[in-house]
């Protein structure tokens, strides 16, 4: 039994995990070295912008890494963007996770979530505190903006909520007297404290059993207790803290608000003057597994019955957002039932006459995100195209969209009076906060946050190329340097496969599956938007469903080739391939399609056996989207292209990666994988995480994670 590496690791573990934490964040900077995963799990996070009414600065979340505890610890930070030398100033105590900042209308307090108090409840912080601070010289010398960071004692947050349950988000309204809250009650409960009653009384039970009587009994990483996220309107009293008992106002109906289990507070909004909320919801008597049928509701503020604006639609519509003036209700919909990758366009809701006019019918790509511009005459979105991901301007009148960022991945943005601010990576770099126009031009850097870190390390130069992939039809992908590249020389490949599978790699910096830190050691990276991938047009989008190891197959075939032509400096004959989720599965394929090709395998969290995978995994909707309908009902269509029918071509050396917390691809297909190598005696390893899902995120396992994979891959393509 081959569990040398696993056992000898978490062995060590106890006694070496605080050490070798410190050991990564001591380091002294050496400009010899290559970038790599100690250095990765350490960088700065920026997200969640939040811009100011005046628009002179801008709130965001920072993300940094707690060594000792192996998470991260997320804080949130005020820019003045009006002044070059200015320092950002840390709002919230280091004690405590904050989050989510959202601007008063008057500009006075940022709100935000924080789990300060024991639990996560809405607090807010008064923004005049950084006039007092920006005279203040105490600074450090970290880098952080433009300047020096502020690092000094942050401005006294005061607990707004006090709820007997944790708020998952929150919208502050801009009459501000009141907030909107989620937060997972029992529907059949009256009240909150019924919730929390019932729950602690469940932690006490002698019995752990729980009876279910449909689905969704998991989803994503979590077992259902019962409970649904509802939307509340809590009232604030004059001095601004919440008074009074919060009123329901998703009406104690089958759903979730925000939707499970990545949706947040774009599923909700108020009206400009307060009074009404618009929010979405999948109805669980719709069938949730299997339906993708999202619908807007709208209702008072005070409380009321809701009302279903978009009942006609039997697909997704969401993202409610109001006009500037309250007239109309922009959201992003799809035509087609059960197809979570159909392409989202905009639509627009006369909330007088309740016409709705389809804005972005004409234009073939999918949106990701959105919001008005102030004078209501543009809606600035992020679209995936031609494997970037930039934000464009959409003319409310005509739908004509225009690109007003360049290259990389707009990863969020926010919308002031005069100009946008966004951030944006891309294959070499991390995510910074920028600043531009609303008709585009030149961006202005704002943050400088991992530039010193950076500027230590050697990093992995990236193009992007074409090639006539299946049928001749164009396909792109991207290549990334080794450091210490060498245009003679012959380096070792990783063969990247992207999930989802209507997704993309993309320029952009990914924290999971991140090229620099395959560049550091030494390999020259591959990937493919093969078909199926997501910014190449929907008919491209489409052409994966029902042919998974076809067309794509083809496509990677076709882009390895073409990169191996036009890079000679590629070593052909030192191959690894890699991938999770669909390209996971896409692994499993491999190795029964094309087992000659590669040195060796890397498969995450892949599915082993279609049929199998339809009956374990949560969300129904999308197997039987991508094969025609259910598995007992077609099963043709799950059989004909299921790598378990070919494990007996299988001979390539294979790491297989799973987690016990996955429930979207359950472990059991990674460990059905492992036992298939086993038994045909094809050189394999396990790596287990009984402490992570569909991805790796805990600090400690990510390290451990990479250094698996690379030490794998050493082993076959350095011999």
């Amino acid at each position: 039994m081959r569990v040398d590496r696993l056992s000898a690791w978490m062995a060590v573990a106890a006694c070496t995990l605080g050490s070798m934490f410190a050991a990564a964040a001591a380091a002294p900077a050496d400009a010899s070295q290559p970038f790599g995963i100690r250095d990765l799990v350490r960088l700065e996070r920026l997200s969640d912008l939040a811009v100011s009414p005046d628009g002179k600065r801008v709130a965001y979340t920072l993300r940094g890494t707690d060594m000792d505890a192996n998470k991260g610890r997320t804080g949130i930070w005020l820019l003045d963007t009006q002044k070059r030398n200015a320092a950002a100033a840390r709002l919230t105590d280091l004690a405590a996770n904050a989050s989510s900042a959202e601007w008063s209308a008057d500009g006075r307090y940022v709100y935000f979530l924080s789990n300060r108090s024991g639990s996560s409840q809405v607090w807010r912080g008064d923004a005049r505190w950084l006039d007092v601070r920006s005279g203040d010289s105490r600074r450090n010398d970290a880098r952080h903006g433009d300047v020096a960071r502020d690092d000094a004692e942050p401005s006294d947050a005061q607990q707004i909520t006090n709820l007997p349950l944790d708020v998952g988000s929150f919208r502050v309204s801009p009459s501000a007297d009141r907030l909107l809250v989620s937060m997972e009650v029992f529907i059949d409960c009256t009240d909150l404290a019924c919730t929390k009653q019932r729950l602690d009384a469940l932690a006490l039970a002698p019995a752990h059993g729980v009876l279910y009587d449909k689905l969704f009994v998991r989803h994503w990483d979590t077992w259902s207790d019962g409970r649904r996220s509802q939307l509340f309107s809590v009232a604030l009293d004059a001095s601004g803290l919440a008074n009074g008992t919060p009123l329901n106002l998703s009406g104690g109906m089958d759903g979730d608000v925000p939707g499970k289990p990545f949706g947040g507070r774009e599923d909700y909004a108020f009206s400009p003057d307060g009074r009404n909320v618009a929010f979405s919801m999948r109805l669980g008597s719709a069938g949730e597994p299997w339906s993708t049928n999202f619908d807007i509701y709208e209702v008072a503020a005070g409380g009321g019955k809701p009302q279903n604006l978009t009942g006609e639609n039997p697909a997704w519509d969401g993202q409610p957002a109001f006009s500037p003036d309250g007239t109309q209700l922009a959201y992003v919909a799809t035509d087609r039932p059960g197809f979570e990758a159909d392409r989202f366009h905009l639509v627009l809701l006369n909330l007088a006459s309740g016409i709705k006019r389809p804005l972005t019918q004409g234009w073939d790509r999918s949106i990701s995100s959105f919001a008005w511009s102030p004078d209501g005459k543009t809606l600035f979105a992020t679209a995936d195209h031609l494997g970037q991901h930039p934000l464009w301007a959409i003319d409310v009148g005509t739908g004509h969209a225009s690109a007003i960022t360049g290259d990389g991945e707009v990863e969020g943005f926010a919308v002031g009076p005069r100009q946008l601010f966004f951030t944006s990576s891309d294959l070499r770099d991390p995510a910074d906060m920028y600043s531009v126009g609303f008709a585009g031009g030149k961006a202005r850097q704002l943050t400088h946050l991992n530039q010193a870190a950076l500027a230590q390390r050697k990093l992995g130069d990236y193009e992007q190329f074409e090639f006539p992939g299946w049928n001749d039809e164009n396909v792109f992908g991207y290549v990334v340097k080794p450091v210490d590249f060498k245009r003679d020389g012959h380096y070792p490949v990783a063969f990247v496969v992207h999930g989802g599978p209507q997704g993309s790699m993309a320029n952009l910096w990914h924290y999971r599956w991140n090229a620099q830190s395959l560049a550091g050691a030494g390999y020259g990276v591959v990937m493919i938007d093969f078909h199926g991938s997501t910014g190449y047009g929907q008919a491209f989008t489409d052409s994966i469903s029902g042919d998974w190891g076809g067309k794509p197959l083809e496509d990677l075939k076709l882009g390895l080739a073409a990169a191996l032509k036009r890079y000679p400096w590629l070593d052909g004959d030192r191959m690894c391939a890699l991938g999770g989720s669909y390209g996971g599965y896409m692994m499993n394929w491999i190795a029964g399609q094309w087992p000659d090709r590669f040195k060796c395998i890397v498969t995450h969290d892949g599915i082993f056996d279609n049929r199998s995978m339809y009956y374990s995994t949560e969300e129904l909707w999308f197997p039987e989207w991508e094969n025609g309908g259910p598995e007992f009902l077609n099963p043709a269509a799950y059989a004909k292209h299921n790598p378990v029918d070919f494990v007996n071509r299988w001979k390539t050396p294979t790491l297989v990666i799973h987690g016990q917390l996955d429930y979207r691809v359950p472990y059991e297909q990674g460990l059905a994988v492992y036992t298939a190598l086993q038994r045909r005696g094809v050189p394999s390893e396990l790596l287990y995480f009984p402490d992570e899902n569909h991805w790796v995120l805990k600090p400690a396992n990510s390290i451990q994670w990479y250094d698996s994979v690379i030490a794998w891959m050493d082993r076959w393509t350095r011999r």
